[in-house]
């Protein structure tokens, strides 16, 4: 089972965390620190409860006044980057510090820095040049919704690709396990400028966080995305993967907007799925489900064709939920038949509780749902 992402706060991570603090802290006490992080608590706490606990502990070694906190911490990084030089960002494709620094640093700004912008603005500029920063942003556009967005904006032009990704990685609507963004889940309008300065971003990660920004835009206002997606096709093929992959969640939907635009017939006619076998009827927590199928397309030409399965999950209130997972998109032959085999695994995952009894799984082409089959899941 892979290792729980709170653990990585472990021995190796400390020792090097208070060599780093003893650069900047006079007379710091490591031996102390550790202690008063790794308490009788810690073993109960989870990742986010951790990182609050280590930046609890870390203040009463910094100075009382937040600017003086913050200058220390500044400091650290100029430090780590002249003693590192591996730690400050190297390139485009990773933070040279990692998650566990970002953790704790960003969440040092967003406990004690909310009343100070200005002090709080210039160290989230500073870290995220090291590591992931993102989380901070969303408390800050909370309570300084405009101000924060202009300089959003105008970290969308900044030199770094750390910081740029900040622009827009830090104003997602839904980004993952952050601070709901209410304002901009139901108008997304300042983002947009954003994205624009950055859809031709040299930096691949600035690129990726440009395409699931308009992924979140699209779960709560589609049409925004639709005409950014219409307007931006063909300008390049880094904005034309930025548009497919800000898509996803509406090609995954089936909109027949979505995809007529990347040249999905969402009307399909000649093309039918025969033969559908499932291996066997009942599926054990920890196994796959193993299904077959033959595609036909008797269409006299080529034809582009998403095929796609939803399975439809038992909940513990005794509905299902569709979750939908792609097979492939591609051309087929006209007037051919092709076996398709696949799995689907049912191993217990953290972001995902099973729960036993009926499923289903239904076949899905270019949007378009066909009949459903079911299974149990059993222990």
């Amino acid at each position: 089972m892979t290792e729980p992402f709170k653990n990585m706060f472990n021995e190796q991570f400390f020792d090097l965390f208070t060599k780093d603090l003893k650069l900047v802290i006079d007379n710091f006490d490591a031996r102390e620190f550790v202690s008063q992080v790794m308490d009788d608590e810690w073993e109960g706490r989870e990742l986010k409860q951790r990182c609050m606990h280590i930046t609890t502990v870390l203040r009463k070694f910094l100075p009382a006044d937040y600017k003086e906190a913050i200058a220390k911490i500044l400091e650290l990084l100029d430090h780590i980057k002249k003693t590192r030089p591996d730690s400050s960002v190297i390139d485009d494709t990773k933070f040279g510090l990692t998650l566990e620094y970002g953790g704790i640093l960003d969440n040092y700004v967003e406990q004690y820095g909310l009343d100070d912008y200005e002090t709080s603005v210039r160290a989230i500029e500073k870290i995220t040049q090291f590591t992931s920063c993102e989380f901070v942003a969303h408390p800050f556009i909370i309570k300084y919704p405009d101000r924060m967005m202009k300089q959003m904006l105008v970290w969308s032009k900044h030199e770094h690709w750390g910081v740029r990704r900040l622009a827009s990685e830090g104003c997602r609507p839904r980004l993952p396990w952050a601070m709901a963004l209410p304002n901009l889940k139901e108008n997304p309008a300042p983002i947009i400028p954003i994205l624009e300065n950055l859809k031709n971003d040299p930096a691949r990660f600035v690129r990726l966080s440009v395409a699931n920004n308009l992924n979140d835009i699209a779960k709560d206002n589609p049409e925004i995305v639709i005409d950014l997606a219409k307007k931006w096709k063909g300008e390049s093929k880094e904005v034309d993967w930025i548009i497919k992959h800000g898509c996803r969640t509406l090609l995954k939907q089936g909109n027949p907007e979505v995809m007529e635009l990347f040249g999905f017939n969402s009307t399909i006619s000649n093309i039918y799925v025969e033969d559908f076998q499932i291996s066997s009827p009942e599926v054990k927590v920890g196994d796959s489900l193993e299904f077959s199928f033959k595609l036909l397309n008797k269409n006299d030409q080529t034809t582009k064709i998403r095929l796609e399965y939803g399975i439809y999950y038992q909940k513990a209130n005794g509905t299902l939920t569709k979750k939908v997972h792609k097979i492939s998109e591609k051309e087929y032959a006209g007037n051919s038949t092709t076996r398709i085999t696949r799995k689907h695994s049912f191993r217990v995952v953290t972001t995902r509780k099973l729960h036993l009894g009926l499923h289903q799984i239904a076949m899905i082409i270019n949007g378009n749902e066909l009949e459903k089959y079911d299974f149990e899941l059993i222990e």
